[in-house]
């Protein structure tokens, strides 16, 4: 049975304010926790409908699971419908990024503000193996709970750093391409295997700063009526196109 101090903990993770000040987040259902439980992210503890009890007690240890009723894992999940289990995780200490420990393309997120699109650009960048993503300062938290959900685990293995982008672009040696409606048509861009590539704000594109410091604007071709792609769909067009150009 939940106590009160484990639904008021559980239900504070749902704001962004209560993950930093306990550096924990939520993650639901069995496919997305189990991938958690099988990286570097330590478990807080984990809460399931009985049925699903074996299995995790195997991967987490005793100590660490709770069984409740499915009545009280809709009290704490934050989906309309529960998948039956509900994990608590340590956010783990920031990390500087460090161009020279890596070896691919770099995704770069300007003010991108929409849970769904950042989950679905780390689930991406999972299937295509870019396992580095840097987001401003003013991009929606990882950890927010509509996110943590679209990645379905893959954060588990992207890793992805906040932080002020110019001065980093602004030193790099590699390419910086940027995704831009007057860019050059991506199916003839001969992209290097190691640079950044650059998406912006679902509404106002990439910030005026870091345009300027974009060494190769690209553009998806289309548009006809359209004003412009999703972003995240952007960025599976252009990942898929990247590795077809590395790989031919």
């Amino acid at each position: 049975m939940l106590s009160k101090s484990q639904i008021s903990l559980i239900t504070a993770l749902h704001q962004k304010k209560y993950r930093k000040e306990h550096q924990l987040f939520l993650v639901e259902g069995l496919k997305a926790i189990t991938e958690f439980l099988n990286s570097k992210y330590a478990l807080h503890s984990i809460f399931c409908v009985n049925n699903l009890t074996s299995n995790l007690l195997k991967l987490s240890g005793k100590q660490k699971v709770f069984e409740i009723s499915e009545l009280e894992l809709k009290k704490i999940s934050n989906l309309q419908q529960p998948q039956g289990v509900l994990a608590v995780f340590e956010i783990p200490e920031k990390l500087d990024f460090v161009e020279n420990s890596v070896d691919d393309m770099v995704l770069v997120l300007d003010g991108i503000q929409d849970p769904g699109n950042l989950g679905t650009i780390i689930r991406t960048a999972d299937w295509f193996n870019f396992r580095h993503i840097l987001c401003s300062i003013d991009c929606v938290d990882i950890y927010n709970p509509k996110v943590v959900q679209a990645t379905m685990g893959s954060l588990a293995r992207v890793q992805v750093i906040y932080t002020e982008l110019a001065p980093i672009l602004k030193q790099t040696q590699l390419p910086i391409y940027g995704t831009l409606l007057n860019g050059d048509n991506i199916y003839s861009t001969n992209f290097k295997p190691k640079g950044y590539l650059v998406f912006g704000n679902e509404g106002n594109g990439i910030s005026e700063e870091i345009i300027s410091l974009i060494t190769k604007r690209v553009t998806i071709p289309g548009g006809n009526n359209t004003e412009s792609l999703n972003v995240a769909i952007s960025a599976a067009i252009c990942c898929a196109e990247i590795k077809r150009n590395i790989l031919k």
